[in-house]
This record gives structure tokens, sequence and C-alpha cells, in this order.
């Protein structure tokens, strides 16, 4: 089987639903599908956080991190403390993180290895400059932006645990059969996962999108995001410097003062949520 077939054969699983999650995902899927419902009580969030003992330890120690106990408050040390401090969206944004991050566990190649740690280590400087962006920039819920964030390369992810299966899947792609691939299988992926269709419509237009001016939405968050990462996808095309320029950003959005701050924000971030929710 080719290269080309083997693209094909991926994304035609992916378009019957035939997405391949590993084992350990499934209390969070349940537990995603559970805080979608605006009737999502409490003590239900719990047990399904209890029902995956990686994710309960995940709550526990986000909840304790030094992004939501930077007063120094008592150290939590159960689910149901770690649920009421944290909350309901942010609990969310976890259960997405630890998706999209069980997707690389699986993974024996260890060159594959490697670019699943880069493109989750890219993911995370996105998600922490999303948030960033969404707080000056667009003014966008920065929750949603973050959520975004930490899904937006779930098809680049799913892509990786699968060529295990198929060796030289990921090599060099002139003819980038593996973005049109990606773009299939993250659409699909994200179906499964309910993610939010303003979610999803912001993510499938990063490839082909157009900074807005003045940048206002969610796709224009990601956009910034990406684009200021200081870590890029290991599976990403060479970039189009007519698309977005970093002058015409600069020019009309931010002056070099206000970026480094930005930027020097994010590295905040992302050091005070890497420890819990980002590793």
């Amino acid at each position: 089987m080719n290269k080309l077939e083997t693209f094909g054969l991926i994304a035609a699983q992916a378009e019957r639903g035939e997405i391949i999650f590993p084992t350990s995902v499934n209390a969070a899927l349940r537990l995603q599908l559970a805080l979608d419902n605006p009737d999502c009580h409490i003590e239900d969030a719990i047990k399904l956080v209890l029902g995956e003992p990686q994710l309960a330890a995940r709550t526990v120690a986000l909840a304790n991190s030094a992004a939501f106990n930077r007063n120094g408050e008592a150290t939590v040390t159960n689910v149901r403390a770690a649920v009421m401090r944290i909350g309901y969206r942010n609990l969310q944004m976890l259960v997405a993180g630890l998706v999209v991050r069980q997707f690389g566990s699986r993974i024996i190649d260890p060159e594959l290895r490697f670019k699943a740690e880069q493109l989750w280590e890219h993911t995370a400087h996105v998600a922490a400059l999303a948030q960033v962006f969404a707080r000056r920039v667009t003014f966008i819920n920065p929750d949603t932006a973050l959520f975004a964030a930490i899904v937006h390369e779930v098809g680049g992810f799913y892509l990786l645990s699968r060529a295990d299966e198929f060796p030289g899947l990921l090599d060099a792609d002139p003819e980038n059969w593996i973005q049109l691939c990606e773009e299939v299988v993250s659409r699909e992926v994200m179906r499964k996962l309910s993610i939010p269709d303003s979610v999803v419509a912001a993510i499938q237009s990063l490839r082909s999108g157009l900074l807005g001016m003045p940048p206002s939405t969610l796709l224009d968050t990601l956009l910034l995001a990406n684009q200021f990462a200081p870590v890029q996808s290991p599976l990403a095309a060479p970039a189009d410097p007519q698309r977005i320029s970093e002058d015409s950003a600069l020019d009309f959005v931010l002056n070099q003062q206000t970026l480094e701050n930005i930027q020097k924000e994010s590295a905040e971030e992302y050091r005070l949520m890497s420890a819990a929710l980002l590793v």
C-alpha cells in the first residue's frame, strides 16, 4: 500500500466513525459528554472523575498547582474539593488535554514519540498564548480560547498514533497529503469528542484562514497563537508568508512592547499550567 492509499484508508475509516481511542480515554469521554449537559450535577462529575485514576490524580494536581492556588490556600487532597476549586470549565479543559495526550501513549517508534512530544509542546505553547491573546487582543472568552488551542492539533495526534502501523506514513510529503488527511481525521475526531461547533469551525479554518483586522474571533486568536508559538508543529506545512505576515500583525494589532508583554505573560501561563495540565 503506497502513502496515498494509506492516507485514503485512514481518512475513509475516520469518515465512517472508525476512530480508535485508547481504552484509558473512555472515562474521560463520558465525563466530557456529561459536562456538555447543562443539567450535569456535580456529584455525577465527581463520580466520573473518580472512574479514571489518571484523570482523578491530574484533577487534584491541577487544583493544587500555582495556576489555581496562587494565594497559598490549603492543599486539596480529594477529587470533590479539586472539582470545586477548578470549576467545570477547567475540568473540561483538563479532560480535553488528557484525551489528546493519550493518543501519543501507544506510540512505539522513538522517532514518532519524539514528534508527538514536539506536537504536544507546540500545543501547550499555543494554549498559553491563545489565553493571553484572548484577554488582551481579541477579547473573546479566554477559557474557550484555551480549550480550542488544546484540541486544535487532535488530528495530528491521531495520525501519529496510527503511524506505527504504516511505516513511512509521516515522512517528507511534498504533495501535502498529510494535511488533507489530517483535516478529515480532525473533523471526525472532534465530532466523536463532541467538540462545540464554533470551536470545530475555527480549528477547521486554521489552515486557510486569514487574520481579521482588528482580530476579534476565536479563529483570529488561534492564528495569532500559532504564529507566535516558540515551538512549531512537526507536521505543519511550510508557512505561507503572504497569508499572515508578522509585520502586518505588528503594524495593525501589536506594537513591539505589547507583543513582548504577551509573550512574557504566556510563558508564565505555560509554566503555571505545565506541571499539572500540559505534561
